[in-house]
Parts: structure tokens; C-alpha cells; sequence
């Protein structure tokens, strides 16, 4: 298989977590270190190292969901020296990452697998994996705001999908609204609300493709059930199949505009 689908399966990073890791130059297979990519290895003969340390396949998965708090990156190691989300799951013996992103400042809902394939699936820029959100916004909300985020705002030169906006109450800090959306872009919900004039001042993740964060402790985590599980990967899957036959249907459209 090639070297970074093999490094996903053995629940080091993400398929694109994978290639970056490869371009760092640190991994060598038999000795020698490899930086380009699709490069073939038989897991049976071959020895592939990371970092010094060998790497064999992973046989038990693992899927937890954790209740991020705010002041934690969601990264593996920082150079910054900030507190990481791997500090919440230390007791945990396999080797897990993050699958996608939560800001440092927000909170909430985050999927952590060894599951290479399945976090790669769910983290992939042309899927549409749907997220929900609390939002607590200070400034001033009117039907403007709600209609942009339903058109899609333009934000960093790009304009975003449909999000579903609703407002739900009051908080200390102004507004407490309820945002989903279907992409996840950097920072996408902080600038949207900025690009309309208001300011977030506390975001939290309570959903994610499927997944509800419930009654979780902040901070805490706990193990997803086999229901969670095979509904997350049919999940993925879907988004698969529907990325799949999008691009046949085009070609079938290309083709007969071609005729033409």
C-alpha cells in the first residue's frame, strides 16, 4: 500500500496528516528516509520508522468523543508550548488524534480515532459533514445577519455554504444563537459573525455528523458505542458515495454537452 496510507493505518495521523509528516522527512522505510509521496510499501517486509520509533499496524481501533475545553489546541504536539488535547486523553494506550479542528478559544464536541481511513473520509474538503454550534455573540443581531448566513457570507475571498441560524436566547455576553454547518473552514463561524458586525464570545460544538455531545463533562471523555461508531461510518460513507456519484453525474453532463 503507499507509505501514507499505511502511516493512517497505524493510527498516526490522518491520510493528509500523513503526507505532511512524510514532507517533514521523518520517515524512513529500510534505512532510508522518504519525502515524496506514493511511495510503496509491503507491510509484511518492509521496516518503516517514524521518528526513530518503528510503526506496526494497528489492530484495535479506537473512537472517543471528548468535551474540549477552551485553552487546549486540537493538535498532537504544539511549538507554541500550549496545553493539548492529548493532555485530556492520556490514559488512553493507543495512539489517537483529532479528526478536524476546534479554535483554541472554543469548546465542545471533538471525534478522536486511530481510524485513519474514517478520519480522512470525515475531514475531506468537498464533503459536507453537518456541525452544530451554541453560539454566544455580542452585537447587534438582526434579520440581515440570519438571511447572510443563510445565502452564505463572504468571508477571506470565499463565500460559504447555506448555514442554518437561529436565535435561542440570551446570554451574558448578548445573543445565544444555534449555528450549523456543512464545511470547516478556519475560524468559518468567528469570521462570518465578525464579517456581519458582531463579535463571538463563546463557541461551542454540541453536534457533529450524527454525533451529540449529550451530557459529557468538559474535559471529560468517554468511548463511543458500536451504534455511534457504525452510524459515524455510514455517515462517511454516504458523503463518499455522494462526492462519487456528483462527479458521475458531471461527466455524464460534460459528455453530453460534448455531443452537442
Amino acid at each position: 500500500m503507499r507509505l501514507q496510507k499505511y502511516l493512517a493505518a497505524c493510527g498516526v495521523a490522518s491520510r493528509r496528516g500523513a503526507e505532511a509528516i512524510i514532507a517533514q522527512g521523518r520517515v524512513f522505510v529500510n534505512g532510508s528516509r522518504v519525502t515524496e509521496m506514493g511511495v510503496q510499501v509491503d507491510e509484511e517486509l518492509d521496516e518503516i520508522t517514524l521518528d526513530g520509533e518503528p510503526l506496526k499496524l494497528e489492530n484495535k481501533k479506537v473512537y472517543i468523543m471528548l468535551n474540549k475545553p477552551a485553552g487546549f489546541v486540537t493538535t498532537v504536539s504544539d511549538d507554541r508550548g500550549r496545553r493539548t488535547v492529548m493532555e485530556l486523553v492520556s490514559e488512553i494506550n493507543e495512539r489517537i488524534y483529532p479528526v478536524g479542528r476546534l479554535d483554541y478559544n472554543s469548546e465542545g464536541l471533538l471525534i478522536m480515532t486511530n481510524d485513519g481511513e474514517l478520519a480522512n473520509k470525515l475531514m475531506h474538503p468537498r464533503g459536507s459533514v453537518e456541525k452544530n454550534y451554541l453560539v454566544g455573540v455580542s452585537g447587534n443581531v438582526t434579520m440581515d445577519l440570519i438571511s447572510a448566513f443563510r445565502r452564505g457570507v463572504e468571508i477571506d475571498g470565499y463565500t460559504t455554504k447555506p448555514a442554518e441560524v437561529e436565535v435561542v436566547g440570551a446570554t451574558r455576553y448578548g445573543t445565544k444563537m444555534k449555528v450549523t454547518i456543512r464545511e470547516g473552514k478556519n475560524r468559518q463561524i468567528r469570521k462570518m459573525f465578525e464579517a456581519q458586525g458582531c463579535t463571538v464570545k463563546r463557541l461551542k460544538r454540541t453536534g457533529e455528523a450524527g454525533l451529540s455531545l449529550g451530557h459529557l463533562p468538559e474535559g471529560k471523555w468517554r468511548r463511543l458505542s458500536e451504534q455511534e461508531i457504525n452510524a459515524l461510518k455510514n455517515h462517511a460513507n454516504g458523503i463518499t458515495r455522494a462526492q462519487k456519484n456528483k462527479r458521475y453525474f458531471e461527466s455524464m453532463k460534460n459528455r453530453r454537452r460534448g455531443r452537442k
